[in-house]
């Protein structure tokens, strides 16, 4: 399988099928009750993603969770996703999922997820009052972090290649791009 696939069972999918589903290597997330299936992550997307959390864990703060998918971000009862990296405060995990926006979703971009990821995925955290949205592209290489502002994302830091990322929130980091391919 090399796209994201939207499939349909004649009615919205729901939480309880998103459970019955085989563990099959795949990512499986519902999106208004859709339910969406990507392949497995490539070699390449799982060093961007370890060298990534190398980079972030050092910075999170007592109180929080940086986690990797993955884990269920249920934004509503009918929008189940797994954001690549996700922060959240450690108190408002349940046992199952994460039961509400995180504080920070950041998604690796690859072929078979980049629209979904820049523009499905974008909008429904926005929608859902996730704070920071970051979306890592290693084939430029780039980072692109948008934040929350009156319920909107806007006002991108964007670093390419070279240049040095660095943001104050949700974390105090800062890497170049680069490094996440090294």
């Amino acid at each position: 399988m090399s796209a994201v696939t939207i499939m349909s069972a004649g009615r919205a999918f729901t939480r309880a099928d998103l459970d019955r589903l085989p563990d099959d290597g795949r990512r499986h997330e519902l999106l208004d009750g859709s339910l969406i299936v990507t392949p497995a992550p490539s070699p390449r997307h799982q060093r961007v993603q370890m060298r990534l959390i190398a980079l972030l864990l050092p910075a999170v703060p007592a109180g929080l969770d940086l986690l990797a998918a993955p884990v269920d971000v249920a934004l509503d009862g009918a929008t189940i996703l797994q954001p690549d990296l996700l922060l959240a405060e450690r108190a408002r995990f349940t046992d199952k999922d994460l039961p509400c926006a995180p504080l920070l979703a950041i998604e690796i971009l690859s072929s078979s997820t980049r629209r979904f990821d820049l523009l499905t995925k974008r909008a429904a955290y926005e929608t859902a009052g996730c704070e920071h949205y970051w979306v890592i592209d290693p084939e430029a290489p780039s980072v692109t972090a948008w934040r929350l502002v009156d319920g909107e994302y806007a006002d991108p830091v964007r670093a390419l290649g070279d240049e040095e990322f660095t943001v104050t929130a949700p974390l105090v980091v800062g890497f170049r791009p680069a490094d996440l391919l090294a």
